[in-house]
């Protein structure tokens, strides 16, 4: 299969971002430029998101196998052990890749996969008719965002502060929820999933982070005793599901305190 997209920028230590199920790199972008100024950011769109591919047709597109996809991409630009940030499935992702590969630190921001059994109901069915809306209503809606009050109404769920995102993320949210290819089949392989560590668990620092508005990951969806030992939770305030347009100075000082963490610990804390 072809490479996955990605955008590269900045210096420093590697830091990568993973998005969610129905989003691209592009969801990333308020964050990115202040990034930028301390580490090597890569921004990618996992496989049948974005401008990636889907997985062949004979794999499973599962968390697990979209962090192998992850590892090979890492692997031919030669980043070794990178501060991982993924937000939602990008999260649940993180912690698969975790698993495979060195990684320096992770930031789980409102990360799936926290729950006990299969996939809640209701994180389902918000995420089929968002996908359903989008397929069918992608013009009149990318249309819509482009004005404050149409901002609050259509991303109301996943955003806080629907007024600060910009008129072009937003419709580039929409598109991207109606255009993934992989969307259907991705969601079909996470529903009889959840993340549970290791036997032996990760040994890196982990910050997983909720935004105080996240309406679309419950209590129920929030299970963190299933993370490695040692895990800090943050709130987000004011911020949804998906937070980086919410607060991105937030969001950014969330990623460089975990990566600082890393930095300290590799170097014998």
């Amino acid at each position: 299969m072809a490479g996955l997209a990605f955008h590269r920028t900045g210096n420093g230590p590697p830091l990568v971002l993973l998005h969610g199920i129905g989003s691209s790199r592009q969801v990333w972008s308020p964050v990115v430029d202040v990034l930028a100024e301390q580490f090597d950011v890569i921004a990618v769109d996992l496989p049948g998101f974005g401008e990636s591919p889907p997985l062949p047709a004979e794999v499973e597109p599962d968390p697990a196998a979209l962090a192998d996809a992850v590892a090979t991409l890492l692997d031919s630009l030669g980043i070794a052990s990178p501060t991982v940030a993924g937000n939602s499935l990008g999260g649940w992702v993180a912690l698969e890749l975790a698993e495979v590969r060195p990684t320096a630190a992770l930031v789980l921001i409102s990360p799936a996969g926290l729950w006990p059994g299969r996939t809640p109901l209701y994180n389902r069915l918000s995420l089929q008719a968002t996908r359903w809306l989008a397929t069918r209503w992608a013009k009149p809606l990318s249309r819509l965002v482009s004005h404050r009050a149409g901002r609050a109404v259509v991303l109301r769920q996943i955003v806080g502060r629907p007024a600060r995102i910009s008129p072009g993320l937003a419709r580039s949210m929409v598109w991207d929820m109606a255009m993934s290819p992989g969307f259907d089949a991705t969601l079909e392989a996470t529903l009889d999933r959840h993340y549970l560590a290791g036997w032996a668990g990760l040994r890196v620092p982990i910050t997983v982070a909720f935004g105080s508005r996240d309406l679309l990951l419950r209590r129920g969806s929030r299970h963190v005793e299933q993370l490695p030992a040692g895990a800090w939770l943050e709130t987000l305030p004011g911020c949804g599901h998906v937070p980086m347009g919410d607060d991105p100075q937030a969001v950014a000082a969330l990623m460089t305190a975990t990566a600082s963490r890393g930095t300290v610990r590799a170097g014998g804390w």
